[in-house]
């Protein structure tokens, strides 16, 4: 390690002692648990003073998926894995095609289990992946790095830029000075950590509701969701089918034999049940009325 990258880290929020718990390890194990909570809470302040700016991401990856392209999420570590984690989860949530999120982590899919810390400063691995996937105009690529210096995630942002994607990067560090490359930076400053440098704890926390927030924003942008209801959900296991007939009911007023009834005869779409339903359609009518509703339940129903 040079001098100069030594004294880069020296000065990130996240590397300083925390005085909150600098005699942790003298304390009784309960002290120590109410102060991780303590600084845990800190997390969702620091998220609320940025939501103008996750408002812009989320409005670039609305963009890029009523557009045909999909949200590209770039991490090292802890950070990685948490992309790799949000992007899993809105297929059987949302009904998304697989590949719309991706989760890209340096090192690739060894390091989701056993970690490949050394990997984060290769940057060629973070352009090989993007072209790996087929890295389109019209994708967003979201940078996962609590420190704001992570190689391989600002390697993979130029690289997506110069092909004219748009850029984001999630950090935990602030700066007087961003690349030129990054269209949005959403800065949860969460100050130290309990323990000093360990970003898997508020860091990643803060990046993992910032993360919920632009995935799910981003589903209400282009109408898998109405009211407060996931209309899109997958009826794929018994608990997703019985999630599907609930939400049926509640929006019809049926009871659960015609839930059922509706559920199987859709094939398996809670937000075309509900329109069938709603509106006396057939399944085939219902699927013509939402595709001119783009998609979105509300506007099919003529709310």
């Amino acid at each position: 390690m040079t001098k100069e990258l030594f004294d880069e880290i020296a000065k990130l929020r996240t590397e300083m002692e925390n005085p909150a718990s600098r005699d942790l390890d003298t304390l009784p194990i309960e002290e120590v648990l109410r102060i991780i909570n303590s600084e845990d809470a800190k997390a969702a302040h620091a998220v609320a003073k940025a939501i103008h700016e996750i408002a812009k991401v989320v409005k670039m990856c609305a963009h890029s998926l009523t557009c045909g392209g999909r949200v590209i999420y770039m991490g090292a570590g802890t950070s990685g894995r948490l992309g790799i984690l949000d992007a899993a989860e809105t297929w059987p949530t949302f009904s998304v095609p697989p590949g719309t999120f991706v989760g890209l982590i340096a090192g690739g899919p060894e390091a989701v289990f056993r970690a490949k810390e050394f990997s984060e400063d290769k940057t060629e691995e973070a352009i090989s992946q993007l072209n790996e996937i087929g890295l389109s105009s019209k994708d967003t690529v979201i940078g996962l790095s609590a420190s704001g210096r992570t190689p391989y995630v600002l390697a993979g942002l130029e690289y997506a830029k110069s092909l004219s994607c748009s850029t984001a990067l999630i950090t935990a560090n602030p700066a007087e000075r961003w690349p030129s490359y990054i269209d949005a930076i959403v800065c949860v400053d969460t100050g130290p950590e309990v323990i000093a440098g360990s970003t898997r704890m508020k860091s990643g926390l803060a990046e993992l509701m910032v993360l919920h927030m632009i995935s799910t924003g981003a589903m209400v942008m282009t109408g898998r969701v109405y009211r407060n209801l996931m209309v899109d959900v997958q009826a794929t296991t018994a608990k997703t089918t019985e999630r599907a007939k609930r939400i049926i009911m509640l929006l019809t007023g049926a009871d659960y034999e015609e839930a059922s009834r509706l559920l199987r005869e859709s094939g398996g779409s809670a937000k075309l049940a509900v329109l069938m339903k709603r509106k006396n359609l057939s399944p085939d009518e219902a699927r013509d009325a939402l595709e001119r509703a783009g998609g979105f339940l509300r506007l099919a129903l003529g709310e």
